[in-house]
């Protein structure tokens, strides 16, 4: 009975998980799938028909909206690196005994809802706001200089939103770095800038992988600040799938883009982790 009960204790343990990732994540996906291969509209109902030109169209139609989103998101992605870093070291490597003041401050906030902190974004960036009505009166800027509307603005609101979700596993991962290495390569003679190249950012990449992972994948897919930063110029993906969806009710497109939007990402992951090395990644994480 003991034996039994010692095989069956795994299966119980991830049944919950398993349960949850059953009705929420794989019967959602098998419907959008569904969706997206149907025909009909919403007065006369849709009918499954296995339909995968809708596929070739969506990606035709809006492939520009699908690449600009790509384009932002491994922009933003590559800001939020270079502001992370330092951000996360100093607070790991000088925090001292306020580690984790400054973490909760840096999260503070991001406990306002996420429509609100960019809403907040629009009336600072508008040419009346705070930041640029002085810089225009005082003859820095020309009155037509605006930010709202320009992929600026967008990315700069998707640097802003996603920011905590790249220190924070870059923190982890520096946090766990053991100082005496670090010590031991400058008894070696390294400088301070060949000692971080050489130990202490390898030592960080599992940080940084999952980091890249935490906002790429959102930032791409986000459309709360295409929506109410830019213009129609910077329109990004998960606009046009939320408009199909909610606005034009044409779910097989939707659907259909909402599956090639995934499909890319995921190859995008892919082809990251396996440049970057994830075995390595990994053994350096060991370590």
């Amino acid at each position: 009975m003991n034996r039994v009960k010692r095989q069956l204790a795994p299966y119980l343990l991830i049944f919950p998980g398993g349960l949850w990732l059953l009705l929420f994540f794989a019967v959602p996906m098998v419907t959008m799938l569904s969706l997206s291969l149907q025909e009909g509209d919403i007065i006369n109902g849709y009918v499954f028909t296995g339909r995968w030109q809708t596929y070739v169209e969506a990606i035709g139609d809006y492939q520009e909206q699908l690449l600009r989103s790509l384009m932002y998101g491994a922009i933003a992605t590559l800001i939020l690196i270079a502001l992370a870093f330092p951000v996360a070291y100093w607070i790991a490597f000088y925090g001292g005994r306020r580690k984790s003041t400054y973490l909760f401050l840096l999260l503070l906030p991001f406990f306002v809802s996420f429509v609100l902190r960019t809403i907040s974004w629009r009336q600072i960036l508008t040419d009346e706001g705070p930041l640029l009505q002085p810089l225009k009166q005082i003859g820095l800027i020309s009155e037509n200089y605006h930010i709202l509307g320009t992929p600026y603005a967008v990315i700069g609101g998707l640097v802003y939103n996603f920011l905590p979700f790249m220190v924070l596993p870059v923190y982890v991962a520096l946090e766990r770095i053991d100082p005496r290495v670090v010590e031991a390569a400058r008894d070696l003679y390294a400088n301070p800038a060949t000692a971080f190249r050489k130990v202490i950012f390898p030592l960080a990449l599992p940080g940084v992988f999952a980091g890249v992972l935490m906002t790429f994948v959102p930032v791409s897919s986000d459309y709360v600040n295409s929506a109410v930063l830019g213009s129609s110029e910077t329109t990004m993906i998960g606009q046009v799938i939320q408009a199909q969806y909610l606005a034009n009710s044409n779910y097989p497109t939707a659907s259909a883009l909402s599956f090639v939007l995934m499909a890319v990402l995921l190859i995008g992951v892919f082809t990251y982790a396996r440049a970057l090395g994830t075995e390595d990644v990994m053994k350096v994480a060991a370590r």
